[in-house]
């Protein structure tokens, strides 16, 4: 990439729907005391990258660099930082502000702000100053020292940025939901996010049960830690996890939705916990089944910065580590197209 100005990133952004990513300059928000200059060395490519490309979600402010699985190296703070310093590896992941000041914020659930702006994303946001918010497929980023995360010694930048996202996405809710030795987990989808879930669950102590459509996953489920597999179109499978999970992670969402065979297959007081983020409404929830088996249905959006640092401590520990291949950061369009059609075993990493 070429030099550029302290004040400035060189970036991959999308200039508009249905556009290739073009290297393109872009501002920084200014700089605070509390601000945090990474070099970017990493960034892992997430579904919400495409959502986000695409408008799927909503409106997107074009030019877009997207990118929220953020690992570098720390080239300068500000002189309220305490958390990092410079030559640090950090990590940021998919939020990069709130408010810091309304109930949630104040009670460490940063990452569902209800405060004024709300939760601030790495990028398709806007900082409190007003400059858009610009994410991973670039050389450099800024932002609020609250939001960055010193990397593991044992963990390296290119598996640390999968963490930041993915990573957290799917331990924040197994956590929250007790997941421990006594638990039945099910993880439907194993792809960018199932492989984490089965992973983290594995290392709580459950006993895990990869589902999928088909069979063409399964030797990849067992490497991860998978005790069982199930495919989930086949009838006499779904028929012998009758009341069985105490659990399901549930990371892939196709239509129509096999609600009633997933339903199925929970006890009673069990949670079924949604991180996929389809475009479209969760239609054919069976309310018969929902009602009589006390299931609850919990949405989970990334997690919090405690969150994210027990994930990390938790990963170190147990050994978790994300399946990647790596792409040079000026291949990107061809790591995205790729990602669009379906080859990420699991999870793309762009590098500078």
């Amino acid at each position: 990439m070429p030099a550029q100005d302290t004040n400035r990133l060189n970036g991959y952004a999308c200039p508009g729907k249905g556009q290739p990513l073009k290297l393109t300059s872009l501002p920084l928000k200014t700089f605070t005391e509390n601000d945090v200059d990474i070099d970017i060395t990493h960034c892992g490519i997430c579904g919400s990258d495409i959502h986000t490309m695409d408008e799927g979600w909503g409106h997107t402010l074009y030019p877009a660099t997207v990118g929220h699985e953020i690992a570098g190296v720390v080239a300068r703070v500000g002189t309220n930082v305490k958390n990092v310093k410079v030559g640090d590896r950090a990590g940021v992941g998919a939020q990069c502000d709130s408010c810091g000041s309304c109930e949630e914020c104040q009670s460490g659930n940063e990452n569902i702000c209800s405060g004024k702006g709300g939760m601030i994303s790495t990028y398709n946001s806007r900082h409190p100053d007003g400059t858009p918010t610009q994410g991973g497929y670039a050389d450099k980023w800024r932002g609020n020292s609250r939001f960055v995360f010193k990397i593991p010694d044992n963990m390296s930048n290119e598996d640390a940025a999968c963490f930041f996202c993915a990573g957290v996405t799917t331990f924040a809710p197994l956590k929250r939901a007790g997941v421990n030795a006594n638990s039945k987990v099910g993880v439907i989808g194993i792809g960018g996010l199932g492989h984490f879930g089965v992973q983290w669950a594995r290392a709580m102590g459950a006993e895990v049960t990869a589902i999928s459509s088909s069979d063409s996953k399964r030797k990849e489920a067992a490497e991860l830690g998978a005790h069982n597999y199930l495919v989930w179109k086949d009838a006499n499978d779904v028929k012998k996890y009758n009341g069985y999970f105490t659990h399901i992670l549930c990371t892939s969402f196709g239509t129509p939705f096999p609600w009633k065979a997933y339903f199925s297959m929970m006890r009673p007081n069990g949670h079924f916990i949604m991180v996929a983020l389809p475009e479209t409404t969760l239609d054919g929830i069976p309310p018969g089944l929902l009602a009589m088996r006390q299931i609850s249905l919990e949405g989970s959006m990334i997690g919090s910065p405690k969150q994210i640092r027990e994930m990390l401590e938790f990963a170190a520990e147990h050994k978790v580590k994300p399946w990647i291949q790596k792409y040079p950061m000026k291949d990107c369009n061809e790591a995205v197209q790729a990602m669009r059609d379906g080859k990420a075993r699991f999870r793309f990493v762009l590098e500078n």
